[in-house]
């Protein structure tokens, strides 16, 4: 029964809330990275203890939803805004060749300035006249136009007349599941194998290019799951069952149902979300990496990102995803900023399966080009994509009507010290020393995360003090598994070849390959560089010269041509890769430059001539060196769906041109063999691989020597209440 003294203490309990919230979004305002943090401000008290985690959480979402209707560009790189792509649409909607029919936009981004345009500009300056590149499509014909927004005029129109069409659009990927969800004998067949079509989810692979019968119309395959008591359908494909769609007619123009016989895999234990069950594994308590002064690096203007001895302008891109540009590190000694990078970014993605049924044989896919890997990538998730005190960037990206929409979140930025060193060196105190020096590894980290279909990759630019970009990819997400009858290795016969590994039963986990092909516009000092190859050589000792029978020379071969700067990394044929400016030198005499160090990495072992490897001929060296050019940046071709290899990084480079003190592009592919394996089911562990690009002769010394040490006042600690 109520009583009387109920209503008064709901009163003080709502009094109490009210003031408790108040007081903690009070200091979580003044807290890292909040407007109006004091440097002086106690981070660490008995007040605050309360409050930290509300705080945290808060801080974690300070990148709230913005309008974006009153941004305004500052930089000449910077995106178009959304004021600039609806003016873009409506210059499109009065043009000519486009009445009385809108054409279907698949790519409306910013026609960059030329690059000398973009070196001369300093801040302060006029912007450059702004220039949308437009790609559309309409009655089968492709258009590449040059909108000039200050005119308000299309100033260059084109229409392609070579192989290929332009990045798929999300109303090209729509209508092909419409098409094939109307399609009868896809009822048939889901009735066969006992389902319905509300149980199914289809996906729709790129088609690639097979030959003349399937040039001339927009192709597309579509194939589907059981979506039955789980989310991750991609456990339980319908195997066999494939159709070709037409997408400018409208209709499923083959269809294939080669795997009636196999049986659908189950749902079980292929749900991967969080479920809060009894958990199978020691919990590990909750971990943050903590700033208490906030964070050390600034974005001004939304793009331009200054940490440390570094800054660099960033932004997203529908089709690379994350693109770094103007990228220049200070000079240790003059604390001038120095030119590293005009612009890097991921300009192609090629995944073949290795297998050539009926259902499989078209599974190589590029990415970038078909799909986009900006369009792909989602919202981060705080605190799990990207760690406490990120920063998070929209993006600005054109829906295939040439309207503007937000990709809320798609970028985060972030400090990261994960308890490696910079540098370190001991003397033990018989030599007359006792030295114990040692510098924490604080890094910065610009992150985007793509989910294009079944795979997440996880893209890091990594800059680090000493003047080093590490760069990595991450991969993830659930594998594309082939449909079996075996539920265990000793019932495949053993004429039976597989195209992979047993995984769970009935499920083969299908062999393929990644590769990421790197632009990476390398601008050491200045637009004069040269590739050069350090080779290390075993030399022989002359009989009596030495004790030593061999030793290992470094050897410098200048690059001159496209041909000469070709590499297929070889574990037997040790080299650096090194980019010079012939015109700067350190006080010692030698060139400056960086260089580019792979990591774990793989080859693309496909025949030249297989149609995959032919629309991907860009994948058959790890390294190419290319003089400048505005237009060759996408190394499968401006146009990727559905080509045929006739405009990729490969044929540009055929022409052997020269590279040497020039602009020059350096391009790095880097590779994954996967062969699955029972823990990759029901969801892959991340796998990475990275480069680096390191300053060489670039410093006149360590660029870091003279970095301080952490020392405990400077790190607050605060314990939990129930800490003694």
């Amino acid at each position: 029964m109520e009583t009387k003294t109920t209503p008064f203490l709901r009163f003080t309990f709502i009094l109490f809330l009210v003031i408790f919230l108040f007081t903690c979004s009070w200091y979580s305002l003044n807290l890292p990275g909040f407007s109006g943090y004091s440097q002086s401000t106690s981070w660490c008290n008995s007040r605050s203890r309360v409050c930290a985690h509300l705080g945290s959480v808060l801080e974690t979402r300070i990148h709230k939803p913005k309008d974006h209707m009153e941004d305004i560009p500052h930089h000449p790189l910077d995106p178009l805004t959304m004021q600039e792509i609806n003016k873009v649409r409506t210059i499109l909607s009065t043009f000519p060749h486009f009445l009385p029919s809108f054409p279907a936009i698949h790519s409306l981004s910013l026609d960059e300035p030329h690059k000398d345009l973009v070196l001369d500009w300093k801040e302060g300056d006029p912007l450059p006249p702004r220039k949308a590149l437009v790609i559309a499509l309409l009655n089968g014909q492709s258009y590449v136009l040059s909108v000039d927004l200050d005119l308000g005029l299309v100033t260059s129109n084109e229409i392609y007349h070579g192989s290929g069409y332009p990045i798929l659009t999300i109303k090209d990927i729509s209508v092909a599941m419409q098409v094939a969800l109307s399609y009868k004998e896809l009822n048939k067949s889901a009735i066969k194998r006992g389902l319905s079509l509300s149980d199914l989810t289809c996906i729709t692979p790129s088609a690639g290019w097979f030959g003349a019968n399937e040039e001339g119309r927009r192709l597309i395959k579509v194939q589907c799951f059981s979506n039955q008591g789980t989310p991750n359908f991609y456990m339980r494909p319908l195997e066999g069952l494939t159709m070709t769609v037409d997408i400018d007619k409208k209709e499923v123009v083959q269809f294939t149902d080669t795997g009636r016989g196999i049986p659908v895999p189950r749902a079980t234990n292929t749900d991967y979300r969080y479920q809060k069950e009894p958990p199978k594994m020691k919990p590990i308590k909750p971990i943050s990496i903590e700033q208490p002064q906030g964070r050390s690096f600034s974005i001004e203007d939304e793009h331009i990102v200054k940490w440390a001895n570094w800054e660099f302008h960033l932004k997203a891109d529908q089709r690379a995803g994350i693109v770094i540009s103007r990228a220049m590190v200070s000079d240790s000694d003059t604390g001038v900023p120095r030119s590293v990078m005009y612009k890097g970014f991921s300009s192609e993605l090629f995944v073949p399966y290795m297998d050539p049924d009926e259902s499989w044989y078209f599974k190589g896919y590029m990415d970038a080009g078909e799909f986009g890997m900006g369009a792909t990538a989602l919202s981060l998730v705080p605190l799990n994509d990207c760690p406490r005190h990120s920063y998070y960037m929209d993006a600005i990206f054109v829906s295939w009507d040439g309207k503007p929409y937000v990709q809320q979140n798609m970028i985060c930025v972030f400090e990261r010290y994960a308890g490696d060193i910079s540098w370190r060196h001991s003397e033990v105190p018989v030599n007359g020393f006792n030295i114990r020096e040692a510098r924490p590894k604080v890094t910065l980290v610009t992150r985007m995360a793509a989910s294009v279909g079944n795979y997440d990759y996880i893209f890091d630019w990594e800059f680090q003090t000493d003047g080093l970009i590490h760069v990595v990819v991450t991969l993830s997400g659930m594998l594309m598994v082939k449909g079996t009858p075996h539920q265990n290795t000793d019932q495949i016969p053993s004429q039976e070849a597989p195209s992979g590994p047993l995984v769970s039963e009935n499920v083969f986990g299908v062999v393929h390959d990644h590769f990421i092909t790197f632009h990476l516009d390398l601008d050491i000092d200045d637009t004069n560089n040269t590739f050069v190859k350090v080779n290390l050589v075993k030399e022989e000792t002359l009989p009596g010269e030495s004790p030593r029978k061999s030793y290992l020379k470094a050897k410098r071969n200048v690059a001159k041509t496209e041909d000469d700067a070709r590499v297929k990394l070889n574990l037997y044929d040790p080299s650096e890769f090194h980019l010079i400016n012939p015109s700067r030198r350190s006080r010692l005499g030698n060139l400056a430059g960086y260089k580019i160090i792979p990591a774990g990495n793989a080859a693309s072992l496909l025949d030249h001539l297989d149609p995959p490897q032919l629309r991907s001929a860009f994948t058959n060296n790890q390294i190419w060196v290319t003089p400048y050019n505005r237009n060759e940046q996408w190394a499968g071709g401006l146009f990727t769906y559905q080509s045929k290899g006739d405009d990729t990084l490969a044929v540009w480079s055929a022409r052997n041109r020269a590279i040497e003190n020039t602009d020059i592009v350096l391009w790095y592919t880097l590779g994954f063999h996967h062969i699955p394996c029972q823990e990759d089911f029901p969801l892959m562990p991340a796998v990475s691989s990275s480069f680096d690009l390191k300053p060489v002769n670039f410093f006149e010394s360590n660029p870091i020597l003279k970095a301080a040490p952490m020392f405990e006042k400077d790190l607050p600690v605060c314990r939990s209440a129930t800490t003694s």
